[in-house]
């Protein structure tokens, strides 16, 4: 009888990613993969630590699984791992801890114990290459890990280590494996997806532009990318006429100055707005869809004063005016810069911010969704049936549903908003 393993993963689509290719990874060793409510021998929980409430969320899920399996070997990986691996040792049940540098070592290590073998580990390579399916219609592809930017607020480049990536040659390998399975669209991921490079010598601007040439993937889309590393460059290629969509995901984190400053984020808001209203200028058209921008924000960082906060919502409200806001009360992160400030926002206060923020998110992304009514699209449905209905994003990443249709599913469709 095969060994039966489990998956969870929390955080980012990066994680995702991972955790997508372990799976197939232990497959191809001969287990059999079973959700993660189910008996198992095992149970690999991949990590996220971005915030104490994260932290928490994982502790609570590896306790459960033991509840559920106390009999099995519980894995735990990623950020949460890396940062916490005492803490994490110490549950009950947990037989593996590996950091999110330590990602190549889990499989060989994995089977070693599912085979009886001494509790070796064989490292593949810093880089753990990485890319998602079982989906139908779009594949998260790891190109970049770790980041060497260090916001003052931040503890990803301590629990993923320094900026390093995949080769080019690599990228597009697998990019032509994601697209022999017939899957349509990758999502490029990465910690700090734009500073892609930093370890082969190439850049990311060369490595979109070799993904492009990709026969069968026909739309990408860049998970996030820092102000600052969007280049004008490639913005002007990107709206030339190329398989990448009118869709960025943008960290602002503060409409401050001050704020910014003191985040240590390498941009100013005259610079963020310039770099929106660049791409707005050459790739949005009369009768054309509206570039949709997810911009991230972060409320209640030290020291942000009321006056502080109202700068960064009418910045988006009256400059920026992004399709949505990914919004984020700070989370005070022992051993960073802005957790030794004497000068933290009262949780009640971030909370209110939180709400209004939201609220202001609801309508421009009302407003967004309208402005885009009436204008011809294509959309990727994906395989879902929810109630006889079907879902789908246009490329400017507006959700569309219609009636179940199964020859629709994975196909790129012309539809009108």
């Amino acid at each position: 009888m095969s060994r039966k393993i489990s998956f969870t993963t929390l955080g980012c689509k990066l994680n995702y990613a991972e955790t997508s290719t372990y799976e197939r990874k232990f497959i191809s060793e001969g287990l059999e993969v079973v959700p993660w409510t189910k008996p198992a021998d095992i149970c690999l929980v991949n990590t996220c630590s971005v915030t104490e409430h994260s932290d928490k969320k994982c502790r609570n899920i590896i306790r459960k699984l033991h509840r559920l399996n106390p009999d099995a070997a519980i894995v735990v990986t990623g950020c949460y791992a890396q940062l916490k691996r005492q803490e994490i040792e110490e549950i009950e049940g947990v037989r593996f801890v590996f950091g999110a540098n330590e990602k190549a070592e889990v499989v060989p290590a994995v089977m070693a114990y599912v085979n009886g073998e001494s509790d070796r580990r064989r490292k593949e390579g810093d880089f753990f290459l990485a890319y998602s399916s079982g989906e139908r219609t779009r594949s998260f592809l790891k190109v970049q890990d770790g980041c060497d930017f260090k916001c003052a607020y931040c503890t990803v480049p301590y629990a993923r280590g320094e900026s390093r990536n995949i080769s080019i040659a690599d990228a597009v390998r697998q990019a032509g494996e994601i697209a022999s399975d017939g899957i349509k669209e990758i999502v490029l991921t990465g910690v700090n997806t734009g500073d892609f490079g930093k370890t082969t010598g190439e850049n990311f601007f060369d490595l979109i532009k070799a993904l492009d040439k990709v026969d069968g993937i026909e739309r990408y889309r860049i998970s996030s990318i820092e102000p600052n590393l969007l280049t004008e460059e490639m913005v002007d290629w990107i709206a030339s006429g190329t398989k990448f969509l009118p869709h960025f995901h943008i960290p602002l984190q503060s409409g401050s100055d001050t704020i910014l400053k003191e985040m240590g984020r390498r941009y100013d808001t005259a610079a963020f707005e310039h770099k929106i209203s660049y791409i707005r200028e050459k790739m949005e058209r009369p009768g054309a869809p509206k570039v949709f921008f997810g911009i991230d924000v972060i409320t209640g960082f030290p020291g942000e004063t009321e006056e502080l906060f109202m700068e960064t919502y009418n910045f988006l409200k009256d400059r920026i005016r992004p399709a949505f806001i990914h919004i984020f009360p700070y989370s005070r992160r022992a051993g960073t810069p802005a957790a030794a400030r004497k000068d933290q926002v009262q949780d009640s206060v971030k909370t209110s911010r939180v709400e209004r923020l939201e609220a202001l998110c609801s309508q421009l992304h009302a407003e967004f969704i309208m402005a885009n009514k009436g204008l011809k699209e294509k959309v990727l449905f994906e395989s879902s049936d929810k109630n006889g209905r079907m879902f789908g994003y246009t490329g400017n990443y507006i959700r569309i549903d219609r009636p179940f249709d199964a020859d629709a599913v994975g196909k790129i469709i012309d539809i009108e908003i």
